[in-house]
């Protein structure tokens, strides 16, 4: 089977029941949190993948991972997973949890990326920018350095990607002596 439809047949099932609930917001929040664990904590993915740690202790790993106080329907989908042996899925479960929900709620995710960290002043103009660019829509925002860019920014918005860093400047302007010769 393939590993990508496992964890969206789990995530549009989770998505469906939830729906029914009035809960999808409350079981993103969960995915939100879940999907950072796992980032954070290389051993989570182990753990669950591991046949000698028992059902229940995996259960409560996932439970710890989605926060305090899951809610029912994530405990639910826990104990369905651990049933039917696919905990092993559980990120990518999450992943695509989180996918469904941003596109049926109309959620972008846009992703700034600095040489260093900007000024507060001058990432609050940057937000109001990107979130006149994309009218309608709800932006979920996230920073990061990466000093190989030398300088400026790099915008992902979903898709669509901005650069306005130093490096690809210097790029431009490489590619333009290339193409004079």
């Amino acid at each position: 089977m393939n590993g990508g439809l496992i964890p969206s047949r789990y995530a549009k099932a989770l998505y469906k029941f939830a729906q029914e609930h009035g809960a999808t917001g409350k079981v993103y929040e969960e995915m939100q949190h879940v999907v950072q664990a796992f980032e954070t904590n290389a051993e989570l993915s182990s753990t669950l993948s591991n046949p000698y740690v028992s059902a229940p202790d995996k259960g409560k790993l996932l439970l710890i991972a989605a926060g305090r106080d899951a809610s029912d329907d994530f405990k639910g989908f826990v104990r369905l997973i651990l049933d039917n042996k696919r905990e092993s899925y559980a990120y990518e479960m999450a992943l695509a949890y989180r996918d469904l929900y941003r596109r049926a709620n109309g959620i972008s995710i846009v992703k700034i990326t600095s040489a260093m960290q900007l000024p507060e002043n001058e990432l609050t103009k940057l937000r109001k920018l990107i979130e006149n660019s994309f009218p309608g829509r709800t932006l979920e925002f996230s920073e990061r350095i990466d000093a190989s860019i030398i300088g400026g920014f790099i915008v992902d918005v979903d898709h669509v990607r901005m650069d306005a860093s130093i490096s690809n400047e210097i790029e431009k302007l490489r590619l333009k002596l290339l193409s004079t010769k």
